[in-house]
């Protein structure tokens, strides 16, 4: 398997012919928007069923966005087709399949058929939808992908570490990309061989932008590491951000024993290892930008999931035409 030399950031991919018009479904603030934008997609309209988030996301971009129930399928159908999108993006709600949860399956799990059943309906060229990784082995995405597959997709199915894909974090999501009319597994070499050969570190990524060497990430619990590394990916950016405590105990394998000026990443810190812009703009209570920014798609990893995706739809497409030719 052929291996980059360079990381896929580090070079602009060529944007082929007219953008592919999407939407996005649970957009949050807009990471997955912005790295499809990126990435040389037009986003046609976004919704959310959060408020806060879309008032974040207007903020950020100049399409439509709105607060919206996804889970009113018939509704956002019909809302979608007459904007004549190619494709339909999306991360359902993910904390009923998160490890930090109770690893049991609630009505959140349901948005996940309501996702495929809005795809299924409006029946566009191809799908991306992004979960935590557990969720590949959930009963809902079970069930959702079936279904997908019976409508005619054939699907891709892969988890990406993100450190891998432009992003200085160690974070597995599962990515699911259907396009219609090919086999299961279409785009597995494309993802694979685009992916950087080493995990991305924050000082790479950022440089002296933070200055500081080490940080503290609230952990779990005390029995994992909490100080980290510039010179090391950081770990999964979460939705809750706390101070280090008095009298922090310290762990084996915190990168540093010293805590003389250790302090946890500021919001603004998080999101610039989310791989938001740094003009991107944040006007919302602490508390509530922290859970998007943690709850967000990193940028990079949705510019290099749209990248990988525009690469299998361009050969799809390619493949269309030589049949057609030979049929003719």
């Amino acid at each position: 398997m052929h291996q980059l030399t360079l990381r896929w950031f580090d070079h602009t991919p060529p944007h082929m012919g007219q953008p592919y018009r999407v939407v996005d479904l649970f957009c949050g603030c807009g990471g997955l928007s912005r790295g499809l934008e990126l990435a040389g997609f037009e986003v046609a309209w976004a919704a959310d069923n959060w408020d806060k988030a879309i008032a974040v996301y207007r903020d950020n971009f100049d399409h439509r966005a709105t607060v919206a129930d996804v889970s009113q399928v018939f509704e956002i159908a019909n809302k979608i087709r007459p904007l004549k999108v190619d494709g339909i993006v999306g991360g359902p709600p993910c904390q009923d399949f998160s490890s930090a949860g109770k690893r049991q399956e609630g009505d959140r799990a349901d948005l996940t058929k309501n996702f495929a059943d809005i795809v299924a309906a409006v029946s566009p060229r191809f799908f991306v939808m992004e979960n935590v990784a557990r969720a590949r082995s959930s009963a809902a995405y079970k069930r959702a992908s079936e279904y997908l597959r019976d409508a005619g997709y054939g699907l891709t199915e892969v988890v990406l570490d993100a450190s891998r894909c432009g992003v200085p974090q160690k974070r597995k999501r599962f990515f699911c990309v259907g396009i219609l009319g090919v086999e299961d597994g279409f785009l597995d070499d494309i993802f694979q061989s685009r992916q950087a050969d080493k995990d991305l570190t924050v000082r790479e990524y950022l440089g002296d932008e933070l200055g500081l060497n080490y940080y503290y990430r609230h952990p779990r619990n005390y029995s994992r590491r909490a100080i980290y590394s510039l010179d090391e990916p950081a770990a999964t950016v979460r939705g809750v951000n706390r101070p280090v405590p008095d009298g922090y105990p310290g762990h084996r394998a915190d990168a540093t024993k010293r805590f003389a000026g250790l302090r946890s990443l500021t919001t603004s810190e998080r999101a610039r290892i989310q791989t938001f812009p740094a003009n991107f703009v944040w006007d919302a209570a602490k508390t509530h930008l922290e859970l998007m920014i943690g709850n967000a798609v990193p940028v990079n990893l949705a510019r290099f999931v749209g990248e990988c995706v525009r690469i299998g739809l361009e050969a799809s497409q390619a493949n269309d035409t030589k049949r057609l030719r030979m049929v003719g």
